[in-house]
């Protein structure tokens, strides 16, 4: 994939709407991208790199890196019917306490301001994450905080956002 440039205009900043995470709630086969997120205020992938520095003998220093583990966590996420996403969150950890259903999820990272607007846009999907609430609860409005752990195989490409909100994912090489 050639580098990408951001399709927003020059001197603006990227807002924080265009990066945005979705959960398969369909088959894998035939995937129905869910967005996380409904009602939070303020949510960032973070990137632990692993990196080590190290200075040898004659006063060089090295330094290594690992590929990063990712996480995000989505706090406040307050109840709401309306959002697939969090519904099959509950069920999953709330519900049934489903351990593997709870580590095995399918998620999708689309960086909307990446690429063509709306057509093709960068996207990346993670195979089997860990999507685990932290909490059940609050003071006047019931909240489901939920961290997230992006796992599995990372497949890179592009997404298709409709007018209706519909996702299409497009794997890098893959032509469909």
């Amino acid at each position: 994939m050639a580098d990408l440039t951001f399709n927003t205009t020059a001197g603006a900043v990227v807002e924080r709407e265009l990066l945005i995470l979705f959960m398969n709630t369909g088959a894998s086969s035939t995937p129905v991208w869910s967005a996380i997120g409904k009602r939070v205020e303020d949510s960032s992938l973070e990137y632990d790199w692993g990196d080590e520095s190290k200075t040898d003998i004659f006063g060089h220093t090295y330094t290594t890196m690992k590929k990063p583990v990712i996480t995000q966590t989505f706090d406040p996420c307050e109840l709401d019917s309306g959002d697939v996403a969090q519904v099959k969150i509950w069920n999953m950890a709330i519900k049934d306490q489903d351990i593997g259903a709870m580590t095995n999820n399918d998620l999708l990272v689309v960086h909307t301001y990446a690429g063509t607007a709306d057509t093709a846009v960068f996207a990346e999907r993670y195979s089997s994450c860990m999507v685990k609430p932290s909490g059940l609860g609050g003071s006047a409005n019931v909240g489901m905080p939920i961290d997230v752990t992006y796992g599995g195989t990372r497949a890179k490409g592009t997404a298709a956002v409709a007018s209706n909100g519909t996702v299409t994912f497009t794997a890098e090489g893959s032509g469909d």
